[in-house]
């Protein structure tokens, strides 16, 4: 396989040179005997920026070759690597179209990553609400309209920010979305996390990039045979995008001690997808997939459930699944973890699985009984709950961010709480989407919602009251 920078970091282990340089453990000389054995192959190329293994932040030899690798598969402009996740390329993107002041045009359900790369450019959000699928609960994809109509408002926003893929792997087509944006020459930037394999083409959704987006940011940790936090960020338009400036943003925000064992990661990543298109593996690997979803099928107390609108694709690697039997999302989860199986994520209605691409492991049938036993015996405890997203397609909060940072603060009991302005992000985490973004409008609904959430146990980050049901708003000028 053609993977320039892990070949030179595997040269170099084998001279068996002695380190004198970071990092402390000095190719695991120093380190806790019982955790060597874990940790002694990878301490070997976890080095620092030595003679030909080129520097992250100016590369121009293996580094730089590994990401021309990754832009020639993709079909980028220009291809980085991220060490620091797809967060740190949501941030630089957005950051390198922004400055105070400006508009920018954002999903509602992106990544809370998203939204805080807008509050630190000082940019103000218009925020675009998703359709909610009927059959699923969850938020998807913005429609057209609603995209057209805050285009028609906003002509002059810097930016359109996209999720698409969805947490969920619901994929839809976003190349009129594009289109309409570039007719106001406004660049559309999507953090398509989720979709790093897409570039295998059917069965799996297009990617962002074929569609035509200027910046496309990839969790390959996500779907690929990376380590965590190994992610591309794919520049795709030099007319509406200032690549100096985004180079410059991932300089600055980037680690300034890489890790190279994580953007090796990246380098194998890219090899194996073009491994698999290259040696026609896709079929095998589409069958494997198909053999776990069947596997699970074989459950007669639960069943996979996917979305009702015809318009959406959904990635073969993503499969939820339901209790029959009136289980919330999170009992589901606790029943698949005590028979060894722990998912991605739970929410109120189901469960989400991300399958591999490739791989041997399997699920034998007296799990699977095991499973179907504990569902039947297990009380249920849950009825359908729907995602709601406000009843307007394109809303701004109430103040300005300069105002709202003037205001003081307290906290209120939840009942007290509708009708208050929000101010401190209340996110469910998985999936790390804002359920209550800061200078919002708490609704009744919302409260209501994250009470069930709270007497479920699930992990909700925010503030730090929030298990005494308070939260954390703004005093309004008017109120103070």
């Amino acid at each position: 396989m053609n993977t320039p920078l892990y070949k030179a970091l595997i040269q170099h282990a084998r001279r068996n040179s002695h380190s004198f340089h970071v990092p402390g453990h000095h190719n695991g000389d120093v380190f806790f005997d019982d955790a060597k054995s874990i940790f002694d192959p990878l301490l070997t190329i976890d080095v620092t920026e030595l003679a030909g293994l080129d520097d992250l932040h100016h590369p121009s030899g293996v580094i730089k070759k590994a990401q021309e690798l990754a832009s020639q598969l993709y079909g980028s402009a220009e291809s980085f690597f991220l060490v620091n996740g797809t967060t740190v390329g949501n941030l630089a993107m957005i950051l390198s179209v922004c400055e105070p002041g400006d508009t920018i045009l954002v999903q509602r359900n992106c990544h809370k990553s998203v939204f805080h790369a807008v509050d630190l450019a000082g940019a103000e959000p218009v925020y675009l609400a998703p359709d909610v699928d009927s059959a699923m609960h969850v938020p998807t994809h913005v429609p057209l309209g609603t995209i057209k109509e805050a285009l028609e408002a906003y002509p002059d926003a810097k930016g359109l920010v996209l999720t698409n893929p969805t947490y969920y792997g619901h994929s839809a087509d976003l190349t009129e979305i594009i289109t309409e944006a570039h007719h106001y020459g406004i660049p559309v930037l999507v953090d398509e996390a989720h979709g790093a394999h897409f570039i295998l083409g059917e069965p799996f959704p297009l990617s962002a990039l074929k569609m035509g987006a200027d910046i496309v940011v990839q969790s390959a940790h996500k779907t690929l045979p990376a380590m965590t936090m190994g992610s591309y960020l794919h520049l795709n338009s030099s007319c509406r995008i200032n690549r100096d400036r985004v180079a410059e943003y991932l300089n600055r925000l980037q680690s300034s001690s890489p890790s190279y064992p994580i953007m090796a990661s990246l380098d194998i990543a890219r090899a194996y997808v073009q491994h698999i298109i290259e040696e026609q593996k896709l079929s095998d690997i589409l069958q494997r997939i198909e053999t776990l979803k069947q596997t699970f099928d074989s459950l007669t107390n639960a069943e996979a459930v996917n979305p009702a609108n015809p318009l959406i694709i959904t990635d073969p690697l993503k499969l939820t699944i339901r209790s029959k039997r009136g289980h919330s999302g999170y009992t589901l989860q606790s029943i698949l973890e005590r028979a060894n199986i722990f998912t991605e994520l739970a929410d109120e209605n189901q469960v989400l699985l991300v399958l591999p691409l490739g791989g041997k492991r399997r699920i034998n049938a007296e799990t699977i009984r095991s499973i179907d036993e504990e569902i039947e015996k297990t009380p249920p405890d849950q009825a359908f709950v729907s995602a709601e997203w406000g009843v307007q397609p394109v809303t701004v909060l109430p103040y300005p961010k300069k105002v709202l940072h003037s205001f003081k603060k307290e906290y209120v009991d939840f009942e007290e709480a509708a009708g208050r302005l929000n101010a401190e992000d209340i996110i469910p985490y998985p999936p790390g989407i804002p359920m209550i973004m800061a200078g919002e409008r708490i609704t009744k609904e919302s409260v209501q919602k994250l009470s069930r959430l709270i007497s479920m146990k699930t992990h909700v980050q925010g503030n730090m009251k929030i298990k005494e049901k308070q939260l954390l708003v703004y005093i309004e000028e008017e109120k103070s």
